[in-house]
């Protein structure tokens, strides 16, 4: 069989871990084949109505990377960053400890999930390749890059760091409540659409958001009160390339029956999936991964623009395979008839290896 991949293993650069909250200074230890030490960190109480848990290490991910609080940010919330606490004491060769003891992360005897990429181990410059500078840490291997930026209130085009163009980019002002906004390749228009990660809405269409587009080492930000470059405002954007056997972004269309739900391919078995609706509001984001559901058909899933425990039901269906996803469902946030999705994807094992290896089903 042909080679699928470069990454033989996407546990060295993404993982998902479970785990139970211990109180103050929680030792989590990841459980994939490779060693992850994590850049971006992505935590949710799975048990109770909390908020996402968001810190990366262009912020200052832990006490211990430079003797400084966590700043962090919640996903479902457009609150400004938040660093007043201890939040996360370490990150470690191969998972983190947590800080203090708080619902968010660590509350003792609540169940959670953290969600993790590897980038460049907090290693970080200036990029001049855009019109302003910005401080960017990237794996082009991996396809991923940590970008913050300071606006301007005009157009301008800011540096990822990628080398190829995004298929995917996650924006979020650090000092103002403007939403979370997301595009992916598999949006209208990589000029004018954009997506709230925090909200269940519809996609937008927003006059010169994206200014010029994207190109191999920048993406363009336009100006007005919606777009996130206000003058003096600080951002953080988390940028994605498509890389075959490890990851992928797209749309599908929605069938609205369950025996013949909508069948996605990807070229790697997933470990994480999330999907919106796009054509319609009232619809939230949909997490699933292989960790807290270990066999198919998955019922459980999370939803990014709420606060809510981890919803665990009959009508979230979804099975991963050895080289996409099926969903075998009819409800609106995943299989409405006619309805566009856009979707994320990273692996837990590639199609094929490099050395020719297939992926085994669930």
């Amino acid at each position: 069989m042909a080679a699928y991949t470069t990454i033989d293993d996407p546990s060295a650069y993404f993982q998902a871990t479970t785990y139970t909250g211990g109180g103050a200074n929680t030792e989590v230890t990841n459980s994939g084949n490779s060693d992850l030490k994590p850049d971006f960190l992505w935590i949710k109480n799975r048990t109770a109505g909390y908020a996402h848990f968001v810190v990366d290490s262009n912020r200052n991910i832990s006490y211990a990377q430079n003797s400084s609080n966590a700043p962090y940010l919640e996903i479902n919330d457009t609150s400004v960053e938040n660093n007043n606490q201890n939040w996360m004491a370490s990150v470690n060769t191969d998972g983190f400890t947590t800080g203090i003891s708080e619902h968010i992360n660590n509350n003792s005897g609540s169940a959670y999930v953290a969600w993790q990429w590897k980038c460049n181990g907090g290693t970080k410059a200036t990029n001049t390749a855009g019109s302003i500078d910005s401080v960017v840490q990237a794996n082009t291997v991996a396809g991923f890059s940590i970008v913050t930026y300071t606006g301007t209130g005009g157009n301008i085009t800011v540096g990822h760091g990628l080398g190829v163009a995004p298929s995917a980019i996650i924006i979020k002002s650090r000092t103002s409540t403007l939403p979370w906004v997301v595009w992916t390749a598999g949006m209208a228009s990589g000029t004018t659409s954009v997506s709230e990660l925090n909200q269940a809405g519809a996609e937008q269409t927003v006059s010169n958001y994206w200014y010029n587009g994207f190109s191999s080492t920048t993406f363009g930000l336009g100006t007005g009160t919606y777009s996130h470059n206000t003058n003096n405002a600080n951002y953080i954007a988390y940028c994605f390339a498509e890389k075959q056997g490890y990851s992928k972004f797209g749309k599908y269309k929605g069938t609205g029956h369950a025996a013949g739900g909508a069948l996605v391919y990807t070229g790697f078995k997933p470990a994480w999936v999330m999907v919106k609706k796009t054509n319609a509001s009232g619809d939230s984001w949909a997490i699933f991964d292989n960790k807290r559901s270990t066999f198919n058909v998955i019922g459980k899933e999370i939803a990014a623009n709420e606060g809510s425990a981890e919803y665990v039901r009959t009508a979230a269906n979804t099975d991963f395979l050895s080289n996409g996803f099926k969903i075998r469902n009819t409800d609106g946030w995943h299989n409405a008839a006619g309805s566009t999705y856009i979707y994320m994807a990273f692996a837990e094992n590639p199609f094929v290896t490099s050395k020719g290896v297939p992926a085994t089903g669930r």
